[in-house]
């Protein structure tokens, strides 16, 4: 699964991420129409997610019928939709020349299950060598607001799903770990100030699309 060697990855493989009401879904479709209108074969997909399994496992973690969870069960149902999403469809598209916009991937583990739920990153960074072995997104892009911001924009949606419900406390900590994130991988992930109107947000995102 190492996109160094030779020309086993054709396609670049794009992951938009953040806390909650940064926008993902509106940029997700802006990129994507940007990158179709530029002659790019893509595909859209997210996390939890992607295929038939992810999706299934996807609505047992949000849906608010599944109650109380445990973090390192809920970590290994993100890892478990993880692996599926790699093997049976990004990497297939990549292999053949296309490109992948993910609507999360798997920096949101350490954000949500390591800083949201305070489980050790070096149990998380374990799960994700096994699972990821080298693989890792050409680009990231990072929204990011303010807690309250995005808050307030989930709010106006009406009912919150499972994790949406956690609280603000809950989102700085998620918040807090994108961002040294952003700082400890500045060349892969990207920080994007999607506090500001979507044309802005897009345009900062474009900029850097330009340099793929």
């Amino acid at each position: 699964m190492q996109k160094s060697q030779g020309n086993f990855m054709q396609g670049k493989f794009i992951t938009i991420d953040g806390v909650e009401g940064a926008g993902k879904s509106t940029q997700s479709d802006l990129i994507y129409q940007y990158l179709a209108d530029k002659g790019i074969n893509i595909k859209r997909t997210r996390e939890p997610g992607g295929t038939e399994m992810g999706e299934k496992i996807r609505t047992l973690l949000l849906s608010n019928s599944t109650g109380k969870m445990h973090a390192d069960t809920e970590l290994m149902l993100m890892f478990a939709a993880r692996n599926e999403h790699i093997q049976n469809k990004i990497i297939p598209a990549l292999a053949q020349g296309d490109w992948v916009l993910s609507d999360r991937f798997s920096d949101a583990s350490y954000a949500y299950q390591g800083g949201g739920r305070g489980l050790n990153m070096a149990r998380i960074s374990q799960l994700e060598s096994w699972v990821l072995q080298s693989f890792t997104p050409d680009m990231t892009f990072l929204l990011d607001v303010p807690v309250e911001i995005g808050m307030k924009r989930i709010e106006s949606r009406g009912e919150k799903d499972r994790i949406e419900q956690e609280s603000l406390d809950f989102f700085n900590r998620v918040r807090n770990v994108y961002i040294e994130r952003s700082k400890q991988y500045p060349d892969r992930i990207k920080l994007i100030d999607a506090s500001q109107s979507v044309e802005n947000t897009l345009s900062q995102i474009q900029e850097i699309l330009k340099m793929l």
